[in-house]
């Protein structure tokens, strides 16, 4: 079956863009092969792709830049990929009306230098813009430190265009600012990591690109302190685009590895963006509320400095070498400090290390756990990611296993728990894929 589907495959999307030999290595996750990678290049070849894989009893996983793929649980062996890269183009784009329209295949990185040529650009800026894409990110909800300030996907995206698993195209939202009729079927997509359509083509809410940005990097002796003064920010009239909380080891190797102030301790980056005279105001008052809240030492960066700054709070993994899991813990903001405190301890309990990076205005926690002096074996690595689990929990929140060895998330879940949302989600699933094509198993309750 698998030659003759790749014989069908080929004919929709040429020889050249379906792949059926060793050069699917790239795309092989957890040890899962595919029958097979398709790369179409228009909305229709996905739809006539989708629609014979259906047909042969196949599942799809859909692919962007595979930066997120790594997170759920592992996909079905055999499936086929369905890769978008080469739906990389501007459909349309209204600078006037600050909107425009893209395939979802498109990198991060790439619509941001299009935007750029008119001064405007896409105020999300999630982990590897240079690979993400545009779909991907979508569909994992993925964002970056900026979301303190413009939001996340769900906030930015008026509409989209998604291929069904019955291979029809189906559009959501629109192409203006306003669009209030009916359901909001943008948001269901957002965040449902493939399971209910594959995104072929976007429509941005865009931004003009501000005149000037700075940030202040504060030093603490102690992360209650450093917590405190990211809450006093948080509820203030100062209106930082980013509120971002390192612990003191995130801040002593992001300050090395980024050219940043030393740290010596807990760390907290509020950065403004704006007219000039207004982002020098909220830069000199939030200097001055901070020192004032106990920080060491205030830093005021310019705009090469926040660039650094922000890759350092973006790109939380590369800030330890060879992590044993990642995980992102969301309590309430108030919560922040005691929750990294209370990991902490369990990892020294258990004999690791942690690091923590958290966006302190929405509660957002992400930890890396590192190996101790004596290698731990899996099941003591899920144990400490159990109990980070039940500690956000007891906070009001919940915990997503982002990384880990397959051996680590066989024993502790990649999601939390169900909850009663789980029915809700089901029948969704079963009305708009009732084959469970699309990425069948890998999101929450199996889904």
């Amino acid at each position: 079956m698998t030659t003759s589907l790749l014989g069908s495959l080929a004919e929709i999307v040429g020889p050249a863009h379906c792949l059926g030999g060793t050069d699917r290595a790239p795309f092989v996750v957890d040890g899962r092969t595919p029958c097979g990678v398709v790369l179409p290049s228009s909305a229709d070849e996905v739809a006539r792709v989708v629609t014979t894989a259906a047909a042969a009893g196949v599942p799809v996983i859909p692919w962007g830049g595979g930066t997120q793929m790594s997170r759920g649980t592992p996909p079905p062996d055999g499936a086929l990929v369905v890769a978008l890269r080469r739906l990389n183009r501007v459909v349309e784009y209204e600078p006037g009306d600050l909107t425009a329209t893209v395939e979802a295949g498109m990198t991060i990185e790439a619509l941001q230098a299009t935007l750029g040529t008119r001064g405007q650009w896409f105020p999300l800026d999630p982990p590897m813009p240079e690979a993400a894409t545009l779909g991907g990110v979508l569909a994992s909800n993925a964002a970056g430190p900026r979301r303190h300030g413009y939001g996340t996907a769900r906030d930015l995206v008026i509409g989209l265009r998604v291929v069904a698993a019955d291979g029809q195209l189906v559009r959501a939202g629109g192409k203006v600012v306003k669009n209030v009729a009916g359901y909001d079927l943008v948001k269901l997509y957002i965040g449902s990591h493939g399971t209910l359509g594959i995104l072929v083509d976007v429509t941005l809410k865009l931004r003009p690109r501000p005149e000037a940005e700075g940030a202040c990097w504060a030093t603490f002796t102690s992360l209650a302190a450093a917590a405190a003064a990211a809450a006093a920010l948080a509820g203030s009239e100062l209106g930082p685009v980013v509120l971002t909380l390192l612990d003191e080891r995130a801040a002593a190797t992001g300050a090395r590895g980024s050219a940043l102030p030393a740290a010596g301790g807990p760390a907290l980056l509020a950065a403004f963006d704006g007219l000039g005279r207004t982002v020098a105001w909220q830069g000199d008052e939030a200097a001055r509320r901070l020192r004032a809240a106990g920080a060491r030492t205030v830093d005021w960066l310019e705009p090469a400095g926040v660039a650094r700054a922000l890759e350092v709070v973006r790109e939380p993994r590369r800030l330890v070498a060879n992590p044993v899991a990642l995980a992102t813990a969301s309590v309430l903001p108030r919560q922040v400090g005691p929750y990294i405190e209370a990991a902490h301890a369990t990892a020294r309990a258990a004999g690791f290390e942690a690091a923590a990076i958290a966006h302190a205005g929405h509660g957002i926690v992400t930890l890396l756990l590192t190996p101790g002096e004596t290698p731990r074996p899996a099941v003591v690595t899920a144990g400490v990611l159990a109990e980070w689990r039940a500690a956000a929990r007891a906070h009001e929140g919940h915990l997503v296993v982002e990384w880990a060895p397959l051996g680590v998330r066989e024993v502790c879940p990649v999601w939390d728990p169900p909850g009663a949302g789980l029915a809700l989600m089901k029948g969704l699933k079963a009305r708009l894929d009732p084959q469970g094509v699309l990425n069948p198993g890998r999101f929450v309750g199996g889904i």
